[in-house]
């Protein structure tokens, strides 16, 4: 393994260091996410054009870039470091790898090249809080009861005489789909004897279709409520041949590197800020930064974080090991930012001060994705370190004596 990064690699960071070093400070993140959309649109367009951002995971016959998923969250470590309110995650780490794995060619052709340019925007819709389990990050989702059955809630798909489908049914935490321009709808589907999920596309104008955005703890990931009144749908690829749960396995472990670098980078930039702070902040006529229990604190918070980049590197390149990735780096990145809080002092309390947007990003990302222990469990069980306990005759007598 060689864990060097390549020289068009270190050129993307800069470049992409430096575009949004100058578009993307702290004032300008909350006022991109106060807009209709919860994003800079202008930002997001010179990323497509400049960088290739939302295609550079997708294949160049679809006028993608044609990079490496380690590419993609070589990429996000970037947009994390600034907490970038964007629709990269929805577009480029759910919804089009979805789309490549499952889709026609012609769904391909007709998609992946605007998702490529960053024309069209696209949302992965779930229903309730059950997007980590869909993606198989905290638990199996081969039964998916988790997308609804029978009376059970969730979107139901029925199909008509003619070939096409008909959805009805309600969504909500759907990451940015309130604005997307195709959402990519997990449904219910064949009742109790045919009981499976597949995957939907429906226009963002499809007759039926109402979304709201939703309040949420960090602005910076914003969501959308769904409801679906009997709204026409397409089918994702073929009904018959379509593996969803091994699809959605496998884009949830590039989601969770994706994910996991994008923490990292948050965390690396949290630390760096509280370090500029207490290099600055004076008490008792020294800096504070000079006592022996801040560095202490700030030297566990370092090795944290170094551990974290190491592990959502080492994903990068074996994405199997994304939820042990993304468990580190979402524990790393609630530790350094709770500890920016502590560190800023008074100021640090405030809701107003920019140390709590990291706070919020690493709260609700693992409300989304985690918590962290869910992640390493399911990690644990798939690897099968603890195996469950046969009952042989030696444990049934012991049992039968008590």
């Amino acid at each position: 393994m060689d864990a060097a990064f390549t020289a068009e690699q270190d050129e993307m960071r800069r470049t992409l260091r430096e575009i949004l070093g100058k578009r993307c400070g702290p004032d300008e993140v909350k006022a991109a996410v106060r807009t209709a959309a919860g994003y800079d649109g202008e930002l997001w367009r010179q990323l497509a054009r400049r960088l290739g951002l939302p295609g550079i995971a997708i294949a160049e016959e679809y006028d993608g870039v044609g990079c490496a998923p380690a590419d993609l969250a070589l990429a996000c470590e970037e947009t994390g470091r600034v907490l970038l309110p964007s629709p990269l995650l929805a577009t480029a780490a759910l919804v089009a790898p979805l789309i490549g794995a499952l889709g026609t060619p012609a769904q391909r052709s007709a998609v992946l090249p605007r998702l490529a340019a960053g024309t069209l925007t696209a949302a992965l819709a779930v229903p309730g809080p059950a997007l980590a389990t869909a993606l198989a990050l905290t638990g199996d989702n081969t039964p998916g009861d988790w997308s609804g059955g029978g009376r059970a809630g969730g979107v139901q798909a029925r199909g008509g005489g003619d070939g096409g489908w008909r959805l009805y049914g309600e969504a909500a935490q759907v990451l940015d789909g309130h604005s997307a321009g195709l959402l990519l709808v997990a449904a219910h589907t064949g009742g109790f004897a045919r009981s499976r999920t597949l995957l939907f596309l429906v226009r963002e104008d499809a007759p039926g279709l109402v979304r709201a955005r939703q309040a949420t703890l960090d602005e910076t990931r914003p969501q959308g409520r769904l409801q679906l009144r009997d709204v026409e749908a397409e089918l994702l690829g073929a009904a018959d041949a379509a593996d969803v749960p091994g699809a959605l396995a496998a884009t949830g472990r590039g989601v969770a590197t994706v994910l996991a670098a994008e923490a990292v980078g948050a965390a690396g930039q949290a630390l760096a800020r509280t370090v500029e702070y207490v290099r600055q902040r004076e008490q008792f006529g020294r800096a504070v930064g000079s006592f022996q229990a801040v560095k202490h604190r700030l030297a566990d918070l370092y090795v944290q974080v170094q551990a974290a980049r190491s592990a959502a590197y080492y994903a990068a390149w074996d994405p199997d090991q994304g939820g042990l990735a993304l468990a580190q780096a979402l524990e790393a990145l609630r530790l350094t930012a709770g500890e920016a809080i502590q560190l800023h002092g008074g100021i640090g309390f405030t809701w107003e001060h920019d140390a709590h947007l990291y706070f919020k990003r690493a709260a609700a990302d693992e409300l989304l994705f985690g918590p962290a222990h869910r992640l390493r469990a399911h990690a644990a069980q798939r690897a099968g370190l603890f195996p469950a306990i046969q009952e042989g005759p030696a444990i049934r007598e012991r049992m039968a004596v008590r």
